[in-house]
């Protein structure tokens, strides 16, 4: 018979990993009991933004906030917010991530983030921490972008950054416009911008993520320390030429632009290295037209997605990329038309952050690896914030197979759990 997840986390679990608090076999409860919900056939789990699956795996987690002791509400965004009193008011010590998934996901992005924010406040419980400024761990909505399209839309509406228009042109896959689904859910247009809060509000924030890569796997390292989130800049290509028959039209004279977009994917391939160690540069999507086996085409439209921890940089690739195009366009004698689909920019953490956290991994002895992420992450739209990454058992993510061992997630829980009541030692001697 296959094993639960439960089962499986907990096979061969070191229990000396249970320390100082945290408890290894309450956090792989908790991760088997999210994984039932919006439960797929395959073992991963379909829980859109805004779905009653997402909201259900909410409700469970408020209820262990209360558990736990947090006093927990809902903004206008349909983010949760479980708050710990500390020993003292002002700015907030905030952590945590999200609980949606993109179509068929894994158990680990995003739960693992908000129960090991929780289970540092558990452990704090158990042993009677007190800490001294108030704690909030936060479930954000809709982080994927895999129901409007558009990702990290809690954590941009908790920090003011989503205007009154970009809500009004979104749709979802059902065709729903956003009134509708955010009526369904329990909330308007109008709450959900009123979730925004005073900056002063946040002192700090920091997310613990699973690395969705194999760096640390390959380094034989349980965590690392994350550099800094990559911006991303999202191009529209469309190259437009003469379509015709395959059979009668000469090779010498057509205007092939499928031609001029295999000789462009080619060399955009090569071009991140020229501008730096952490560029990456993709063609995602591909579409010919007519899409006939014996017609020339007449038209391709493709996308780029490019991205990098450096703006100046990944600017700079933006153009490169451009002028490729533009070659490749004209060698074909084939139009073009480039647009602009997305710009953000990169998040990079402070090097005092960095420093931080490379002292708390090797007070765990654990070697301080640091590594970029190049996906979004809720983390980008604070400052200062920080990022924990735990290994990914093969890279994978985003998929039903991704996994991450139980000792790792735990060590995770100490390493988040430790630079948090340093970090806030940090935030009341200023």
């Amino acid at each position: 018979m296959e094993q639960s997840v439960k089962e499986r986390l907990l096979d061969g679990y070191d229990r000396g990993y249970d320390r100082n608090g945290v408890s290894g076999e309450r956090l792989a409860e908790r991760l088997a009991t999210l994984a039932s919900i919006g439960k797929t056939a395959d073992g991963g789990v379909d829980r859109p933004g805004f779905s009653e699956e997402e909201k259900r795996a909410k409700q469970q987690v408020m209820e262990w906030m209360r558990g736990a002791g947090m006093a927990v509400r809902n903004d206008g965004a349909g983010n949760v917010i479980g708050r710990l009193n500390g020993e003292a008011g002002g700015p907030a010590f905030v952590t945590g991530s999200h609980l949606d998934s993109v179509p068929s996901g894994g158990n680990f992005d995003g739960p693992l983030g908000v129960l090991s924010s929780l289970e540092v406040v558990e452990a704090w419980k158990e042993t009677g921490y007190v800490p001294p400024v108030p704690v909030e761990v936060v479930v954000f909505s809709e982080e994927e972008g895999s129901r409007f399209g558009t990702g990290v839309m809690g954590s941009r509406a908790m920090m003011g950054k989503i205007g009154d228009g970009e809500l009004d042109s979104l749709m979802d896959f059902a065709g729903r416009t956003f009134r509708e689904v955010i009526g369904s859910y329990g909330s308007t247009p109008e709450e959900f911008l009123a979730a925004a809060r005073r900056p002063e509000e946040i002192g700090f924030y920091t997310e613990l993520h699973i690395e969705q890569g194999k760096l640390l796997e390959q380094a034989g390292l349980p965590a690392g320390i994350v550099k800094g989130i990559a911006g991303l800049a999202g191009l529209h290509i469309i190259f437009r030429g003469e379509a015709g028959h395959a059979g009668n039209t000469p090779m010498i004279g057509r205007r092939d632009p499928l031609v001029a977009a295999g000789r462009f994917v080619y060399e955009v391939s090569a071009l991140p290295s020229e501008i730096s160690d952490t560029a990456v540069a993709t063609v995602g999507k591909l579409t010919v037209s007519p899409n006939g086996s014996n017609v020339i085409p007449g038209q391709v439209e493709l996308t780029v997605d490019i991205r990098d921890l450096v703006k100046e940089k990944r600017d700079a690739l933006v153009l490169k990329v451009r002028e490729i195009a533009e070659r490749c366009a004209q060698e074909q004698d084939v139009e073009i038309t480039v647009s602009q689909l997305s710009s953000v920019d990169p998040a990079p953490v402070s090097d005092e952050i960095r420093n931080e956290l490379r002292d708390v991994f090797t007070e765990a002895g654990i070697e301080p690896m640091e590594l970029m992420s190049g996906a979004g992450h809720d983390a980008m739209n604070f400052a200062p914030m920080a990022m924990i990454f735990v290994r990914s058992q093969g890279g994978i993510s985003h998929n039903p197979a991704e996994w991450t061992d139980l000792g790792d997630c735990v060590t995770g829980v100490h390493l988040l759990k430790r630079f948090a009541e340093k970090r806030m030692e940090q935030m009341v001697s200023g």
